[in-house]
Order: C-alpha cells, then structure tokens, then sequence
C-alpha cells in the first residue's frame, strides 16, 4: 500500500454507519460469510458524527487497501451512536465496559466467534494521527 495521506479520500468522507441497521443480524451474516471464504470477520464499531471513524471508512475505500481488505477480511460497520446503540454486539465479544473510543475495530475468528484483538480493539481512535499505511499495517497484524 502506497498511500501516504488521506489529502487522496474521497469528499465529502463516506458515512459508513446506518444507523438502521439491526446490528447483531449484519454481524451475523458478514461471520457466516467470513467462516465461508476463510477470511477475519472485521466489525467496525463507530459513528457517522466521528471524524476519525469517517476517514477510516474513507481510508478502507482507497483502491489498494480495498482490495487487500476484501482478501483477508469480511467488513461489518456497526453503528454504536454516541457509545448507547447496539452495544449488544461489543458486549458479545466480551466488551462490558464502554468502549475506549470510536472506530473500535473488532477482529474475529469466525470460525469459533472469538475476539482476537482483545486489548486493542480502539487502537484506531485516533485514525486522522495516522496515515494510510499505518493503518493498514495496523489490519495486517492478524491477515491471514
């Protein structure tokens, strides 16, 4: 991945969360298609009010990491509102506690349901810190 700035993303930056969504149920289905394809399930927890959640859903539509995520990972966005929606689906991974920030990324192994990035799942709150590459070698310490 060769991109060094997010001055190349997409504007406006996407709103990646639907806010309508029933959220356990899209999680669901990405688990069943990641468990088929043998890919990470990803669960991006955030809200289209955060500027750092955007530039990530921004970040992930840049054409090289797109296409690296799309091998290695299925992606759900799940929106958490303002950290008082669908916190079923953080508290089903083990997260009681609210979360640390947003975007709070979730990797899974579909295989058994399981959180494999306990700990560091809010690594990425500060996304517009970071530069694209950062991030994506953020992602690339559990692909496959």
């Amino acid at each position: 991945m060769q991109a060094q700035s997010f001055e190349q993303l997409a504007k406006p930056l996407p709103l990646p969360y639907d806010e309508a969504a029933a959220a356990m149920a899209s999680v669901d289905k990405a688990r069943a298609r990641a468990k088929a394809s043998h890919k990470l399930l990803l669960i991006d927890l955030g809200g289209n009010w955060c500027l750092d959640c955007r530039i990530l859903a921004g970040t992930f539509e840049l054409p090289e990491l797109k296409a690296w995520l799309k091998r290695h990972y299925e992606l759900v966005t799940v929106d958490v509102g303002r950290f008082d929606k669908n916190l079923e689906v953080p508290a089903h991974y083990g997260i009681h506690d609210r979360l640390k920030g947003v975007p709070s990324l979730l990797v899974v192994d579909p295989k058994n349901d399981r959180l494999i990035n306990a700990g560091d799942t809010a690594a990425l709150s500060d996304a517009r810190s970071m530069n694209p590459q950062g991030l994506a070698d953020y992602l690339a310490r559990w692909a496959r």
